[in-house]
C-alpha cells in the first residue's frame, strides 16, 4: 500500500526540498518553504494519463487558416486597448494587483458590461455573493446616479473547488468566466491547501484546458507578493495567455493597467483610469489628466514625453534638492529607477560641474506612473539642475533624451511620435539629441525643435534665463 510522503515546497519559485529550509536555495527567499503532504502512487501504477481516443492530428500548415481572431468588444476603451483590441475567445488573462488597488472592481465592471451581450459568469472564493452584489449595484449607476437594473446574464457563486465551478460553467455556458481568487481555488485531489504551489498550478492547468477546449474566455485574479510580483509559481505567468498589472498609489485616484505579457497583441500597453464613488472611469487623455495640476515655471519641473507599450503619455517630472543634514546625502526617487538617478547626479556633478555632494536630491514622477526606459534622463536631470540654481524650465518646452556617463545625449525610439503628441496638448519646444544620421528622420512642424550633443548644452537652451 502506498504511504504519503512530506515536502517542502518554495511559494516563489517551485524549488522542493526534503526538509524545512529558512531561505530557499534557489529564489534566496526568507520563510518561503511550506510543507505539503504528496500521496506516492502505488508501484507499477502508470504515471501516464488514460489514453483517451484522437484528439488531435498533424494538418499542413497551408491547410491551416491564419485570420485574426473574432475579439470580443468591450466599452472600456482602455481596459480593449491594453488587450490589444478586445477579449479574444478561448484565451486565459491572469489580472494582479496589490490588495485594495481595485482588481475586483474592474472585472466586475467588465462583467456587468459584458452580461448585456451573452452570459457571465463571477466566481468569488473571497465574498460572498450579497456582498458582490451590493459592489455591483454601486457601480451599475448613471451619471447621475440613478441606479440601472443589473443585467439577467451576470451569474454569482461562491465557490473554491475547480471541479465544481467548471461544472457550473457546462451548465451554464458563459462566454466569460472570472474568477477571484485563483489563490483561493483548489483541487480536492491535492492534500495541500489552498494557494500552494501544487494547487495554483494545477488549479490554472484545469482552467487554460477548459478556455482553449470550450472557447470560454477566462479571467484568473492573482494576489501579488511583497515584492509586487504575482503569488505563486513562476510557470503561472507561462500557463496564461495575457499577464496584466494594475498599478498605482491606493491613496490616490490614479490606476494603471500595464500589460507585461501578451500573446495577441502589444507588450507593455497601459490603459489609465480614475477611481470614483462608481468605480474606475477610463481616462481617454492620460497626458491631460497628469498634467492638469501643473504649476507653471515653478524652479524643479521638466516635462517628458514617454511610451507606454504604443501611447506617448507627457509626464511632469519633479526634482527637489536640499542641503543634507547627515553625512551621506540621499537619493530618493518616487516612479523611476534609483540606479538611474545615481547616474544622472553623477554625471550633473561630473560633467555639468553642478555640486551635489552635500544636497539630498528627490525626484518625483507626477499621477503616481512608474517610468523605466531612459528617455527620461534629460527629463530628470533638468528639473534636479532647475532646483539647485532656483531657475524655472521653460514652461513650453519638454525634454527627451538619454543621458551617457560621457554627458552626451543619446537618441530614442519613436521620437516623432512623442513630438506629435506634444504638439497636440501645446508646447512649442522640444531638446532632442542631435541626429548623427540626416535624412532618416521627419519632425513635425507645429513643434520647434532644438537639438542638442550634450547634456550642458540642453540645459543651457532649457532654463529661463536669469534677469
Amino acid at each position: 500500500m502506498a504511504k504519503n510522503y512530506t515536502r517542502y515546497i518554495c511559494q516563489e519559485c517551485g524549488k522542493t526540498s526534503p526538509r524545512y529550509m529558512g531561505r530557499c536555495p534557489s529564489c534566496g527567499g526568507w520563510d518561503t518553504m511550506v510543507e505539503e503532504i504528496i500521496e506516492r502512487s502505488p508501484q507499477g501504477a502508470s504515471q501516464a494519463r488514460p489514453y483517451a481516443g484522437q484528439r488531435s492530428a498533424p494538418r499542413p500548415i497551408g491547410t491551416i487558416s491564419g485570420d485574426a481572431e473574432d475579439r470580443i468588444p468591450l466599452r472600456m476603451e482602455e481596459f480593449s486597448r491594453v488587450l490589444g483590441g478586445g477579449i479574444v475567445p478561448g484565451s486565459i488573462i491572469l489580472v494582479g494587483g496589490d490588495p485594495g488597488i481595485g482588481k475586483s472592481t474592474i472585472l466586475l465592471q467588465l462583467a456587468l458590461q459584458l452580461a448585456e451581450q451573452g452570459t457571465v459568469l463571477y466566481v468569488s472564493g473571497e465574498e460572498s455573493e450579497r456582498q458582490v452584489k451590493m459592489r455591483a449595484l454601486r457601480l451599475h449607476q448613471d451619471e447621475k446616479g440613478n441606479q440601472i437594473p443589473l443585467p439577467k446574464k451576470l451569474y454569482l457563486v461562491t465557490e473554491t473547488d475547480i471541479e465544481t465551478i467548471l461544472r457550473h460553467a457546462d451548465d451554464i455556458k458563459p462566454t466569460l468566466l472570472i474568477i477571484d481568487s485563483i489563490q483561493t481555488s483548489h483541487i480536492p485531489q491535492l492534500e495541500s491547501s489552498a494557494g500552494s504551489v501544487s494547487q495554483v498550478r494545477e488549479s490554472a492547468s484545469r482552467l487554460r484546458e477548459y478556455a482553449k477546449t470550450s472557447g470560454v474566455s477566462v479571467f484568473l485574479i492573482g494576489h501579488v507578493t511583497k515584492a509586487g510580483a504575482i503569488a505563486g509559481p513562476r510557470v503561472l505567468e507561462h500557463i496564461v495567455d495575457t499577464v496584466l498589472y494594475l498599478e498605482g498609489d491606493r491613496y490616490q485616484a490614479y490606476r494603471l493597467l500595464r500589460s507585461v505579457k501578451n500573446r495577441y497583441g502589444a507588450t507593455s500597453e497601459v490603459g489609465v483610469f480614475e477611481m470614483r464613488e462608481r468605480g474606475l472611469l477610463e481616462i481617454t487623455n492620460p497626458s491631460e489628466a497628469f498634467l492638469a495640476e501643473r504649476m507653471v515655471n515653478a524652479p524643479g519641473s521638466a516635462i517628458v514625453v514617454t511610451m507606454e507599450g504604443t501611447r506617448p503619455i507627457l509626464v511632469e517630472i519633479q526634482g527637489l534638492t536640499n542641503p543634507t543634514s547627515f553625512g551621506n546625502p540621499r537619493r530618493t526617487p518616487n516612479g523611476i529607477d534609483f540606479n538611474r538617478l545615481l547616474l544622472t547626479v553623477a554625471v550633473l556633478g561630473r560633467r555639468v560641474g553642478i555640486r551635489l555632494a552635500e544636497q539630498d536630491v528627490f525626484v518625483n514622477v507626477v499621477g503616481g506612473l512608474k517610468i523605466s526606459e531612459p528617455a527620461a534622463d534629460l527629463a530628470v536631470a533638468a528639473a534636479i539642475a532647475s532646483s539647485v540654481r532656483d531657475v524655472p524650465v521653460k514652461a513650453d518646452t519638454i525634454l527627451i533624451g538619454e543621458v551617457g556617463l560621457s554627458g552626451e545625449l543619446r537618441m530614442v525610439s519613436r521620437l516623432a511620435e512623442r513630438l506629435k503628441e506634444a504638439a497636440k496638448l501645446g508646447f512649442k519646444t522640444a531638446i532632442v539629441p542631435r541626429r548623427l544620421r540626416k535624412g532618416d528622420l521627419s519632425y513635425p512642424k507645429e513643434i520647434e525643435v532644438v537639438e542638442a550633443r550634450s547634456l550642458s548644452q540642453a540645459l543651457k537652451r532649457a532654463m529661463v534665463e536669469e534677469s
